[in-house]
């Protein structure tokens, strides 16, 4: 666009419009995305009152599932093969900690042997997970 004044020139105005569609697309995209982006193993955890731990670093995580499926992180194994894979694992770590998850329906003694694998495997600090206990 041109100015009508002795020296003529042009205005340099940037159009932000497209910008601003491109961004909002974004957000709608980024919006709907992530809640698809979160995985994890679904337990029922049992509530009690206790306190939060601080964790330094990321730590082994076990979960059983009410299914009596066993998980460590992410990844499915067979009770035969959990302690050899936390043996491996212990030996490129620096602690021998990690967390504990266990669906409060399962039956206490599958609870105790998974327990048991763990401690043989060498963890020495088991951390066990619970929900807040609401108080009615």
């Amino acid at each position: 666009m041109l100015n009508n004044t002795k020296d003529s020139q042009p205005l340099s105005e940037i159009n932000i419009t497209p910008f601003v569609d491109v961004m909002l697309v974004l957000l709608i995209i980024f919006m709907v995305t992530a809640p698809l982006v979160q995985h994890g193993v679904d337990v029922d955890l049992p509530k009690v009152t206790a306190k939060n731990i601080a964790a330094d670093q990321e730590l082994l995580t076990i979960t059983l599932t009410k299914d009596k499926k066993i998980f460590l992180n992410k990844m499915q194994v067979d009770i035969s093969q959990l302690r050899e894979k936390l043996i491996k694992i212990i030996k490129q770590r620096t602690d021998n900690q990690m967390f504990f998850k266990a669906d409060r329906t399962l039956p206490y003694e599958f609870v105790i042997q998974v327990m048991a694998e763990i401690k043989n495997a060498g963890i020495e600090k088991l951390g066990i997970v619970t929900t807040p206990f609401e108080e009615k």
